[in-house]
């Protein structure tokens, strides 16, 4: 039988308003871990995300996370030309 711990995962808005009962209402980053059941460690992260998200010019997370799904598309994309470049050249030398 397997022990393994997974880990919980939140949602996008509940880490944003997380941060914001640090950054915006003033509590500790403790009492707000404490009142949330979260780690402290955790909600810091969160937190430095928030702060990044709010100096001018910066990527939301939303569209961090936009970036790193349109990045893996282009990676597919490319890996799947190189791959019809590839079998358009092998059917070509096969018709002559």
């Amino acid at each position: 039988m397997s022990t393994k711990k997974t880990r919980k995962q939140y949602t996008p808005e509940f880490k944003a308003e997380a941060a914001k009962l640090v950054l915006e209402q003033g509590l500790s980053r403790a009492q707000a871990a404490r009142d949330l059941g979260v780690a402290e460690s955790v909600l810091g992260r969160w937190v430095q995300v928030a702060e990044r998200d709010q100096q001018p010019g910066a990527l939301t997370v939303e569209e961090r996370a936009e970036l790193k799904q349109l990045r893996k598309q282009v990676k597919v994309l490319r890996t799947e030309r190189e791959i019809l470049k590839k079998a358009a050249a092998f059917f070509a030398k096969e018709s002559l």
